[in-house]
């Protein structure tokens, strides 16, 4: 920890939910005792380190959010717009970053089991001027198909990884990549991806099998058994 808080989480929770359908965003439907995105807001808010949350909402709650989401420390807390696509709602987070942070996070509020000791990795290898990724190495076996499901070739596992969040970078890295691609107009799949297209080192740090990414029915009930179970 340093001695004055420089780090700025952009928590990402701008998406439609639109594989889930329904009208309820699935980052406000309750999982494991609270709305998903409160899971995350709390957990980086128990850190000293950081500064300031901004919880990137869909542009129709931005303006009010839901009641819940002040049951966090209103002093580190921000809500901003989300864009079109997720490149741009993390666009809007940074820019609503404080001048104080010198360290970005970037989590989904779609991984609301976020792990403190993961947290610590990434802000570490960003501390040391790099970008990080949580990450947990492939153990399926993996196998490239045609458009009619004919295998390909198997593809060797031994250097991937699935890549995950929180991802972390110095405030200039992240900043400059997104200013790069705003100016292309287009955005990578990930943070991670975004800056190593500029040239940046990015490198992965362990992740954890419980940082379940939510996007189907059955994740909910997946992330409600982990909790009984304590894992």
């Amino acid at each position: 920890m340093t001695s004055a808080p420089d780090v700025g989480v952009v928590l990402v929770a701008a998406g439609a939910s639109s594989r889930l359908g329904g009208n309820e965003l699935k980052q406000f439907r309750w999982i494991a005792g609270k709305p998903m995105l409160l899971h995350s807001l709390q957990r980086f808010q128990e850190r000293g380190d950081v500064a300031m949350v901004v919880c990137v909402l869909p542009r129709q709650y931005a303006g009010d959010p839901p009641p819940w989401i002040f049951q966090s420390d209103i002093d580190r807390m921000l809500v901003s717009v989300g864009g079109r696509e997720r490149g741009e709602s993390v666009l809007h987070g940074l820019e609503d970053l404080p001048d104080e942070v010198r360290i970005v996070v970037v989590h989904d509020a779609a991984r609301p089991m976020v792990e403190m000791e993961v947290i610590d990795r990434v802000i570490a290898q960003a501390r040391a001027g790099r970008g990080a990724v949580a990450a947990v190495p492939v153990t399926d076996t993996l196998k490239e198909v045609d458009a009619d499901g004919r295998i390909v070739r198997t593809v060797a596992r031994d250097t991937l990884w699935r890549a995950q969040t929180p991802q972390a970078f110095p405030r200039q890295m992240i900043e400059r990549a997104y200013a790069e691609a705003r100016r292309a107009g287009k955005y990578a799949t990930d943070c991670a991806a975004l800056c190593e297209s500029h040239g940046f080192e990015v490198v992965v740090v362990q992740g954890s099998e419980r940082a379940v990414k939510v996007t189907e029915e059955s994740d909910f009930a997946l992330v409600e058994a982990m909790t009984r179970a304590g894992q």
